[in-house]
């Protein structure tokens, strides 16, 4: 790591954002660096993680899905060789703390419990795009779950089950575990799971590159494994 102090600047996604917090004391301890957290959400619209790019926002580090760092990567705002794999992320399902759990052990079983929620709410990036563009159609129920579904943008998921604002909820397992007043119901049956991918890379306005290569080294390291594995990820290793 760096002998020398400085600021690293970090966007993260929502899903790696509680392996991220806790990491980062022991990085700053380790390194002497001081972590500047921008957003801890990829966000939709202007708030959105390529926005505040595009916009010229300070950022030194870039935590998203796979899918859309490559974006990112090929609109010219993170640097191709940064390009680090640190965890997998699944889908899961929560309910209210206390109401009864519904069966999600199989498609079928997935199914019938969408089709007789009285109201779901999905996250606005990439688990509920999954859900509504791929899941939904293919088990073919768009038609009668879309009416009493809400996608969720500025919060979690979870928060909005947590007030009873919707019955049942679907978001990255990593984004529901810290939030109180929920329980978790499962992961989606593996037929109908989609992991998500996540990665890091060092944006191209960085400021200081040997740092923010030295942070990701650091979140895809085996020493940063147990943090990212108890908040409900896959540590995997650098592509």
């Amino acid at each position: 790591m760096s002998s020398t102090s400085c600021e690293i600047a970090v966007m993260t996604s929502g899903a790696f954002t509680a392996a991220f917090l806790e990491l980062i004391p022991r990085y700053e301890a380790a390194s002497r660096n001081k972590i500047v957290v921008a957003t801890t959400t990829m966000g939709t619209g202007a708030n959105s993680i390529p926005s505040r790019l595009q916009r010229g926002e300070p950022a030194d580090v870039v935590i998203v899905a796979d899918s859309a760092l490559v974006n990112l990567i090929k609109d010219g705002m993170i640097v191709a060789a940064s390009r680090t794999t640190l965890a997998r992320s699944a889908i899961g399902m929560a309910v209210r703390q206390g109401a009864p759990k519904p069966d999600i052990s199989s498609v079928e079983a997935l199914k019938r419990t969408l089709l007789q929620a009285q109201s779901l709410a999905y996250s606005a990036s990439v688990s509920g795009d999954y859900l509504t563009t791929e899941l939904f159609p293919r088990l073919g129920i768009a038609e009668q779950v879309m009416p009493k579904s809400r996608r969720v943008e500025g919060e979690r998921v979870g928060a909005v089950v947590a007030r009873g604002a919707a019955e049942i909820g679907f978001q990255q397992i990593s984004e529901l575990l810290p939030i109180a007043g929920i329980a978790i119901v499962g992961p989606l049956p593996l037929e109908a799971q989609k992991v998500t991918v996540f990665s890091a890379g060092v944006a191209a306005g960085c400021r200081n590159s040997d740092a923010a290569h030295a942070l990701i080294k650091f979140l895809a390291s085996p020493e940063a494994a147990p943090a990212v594995t108890k908040s409900g990820l896959e540590p995997t290793a650098p592509s």
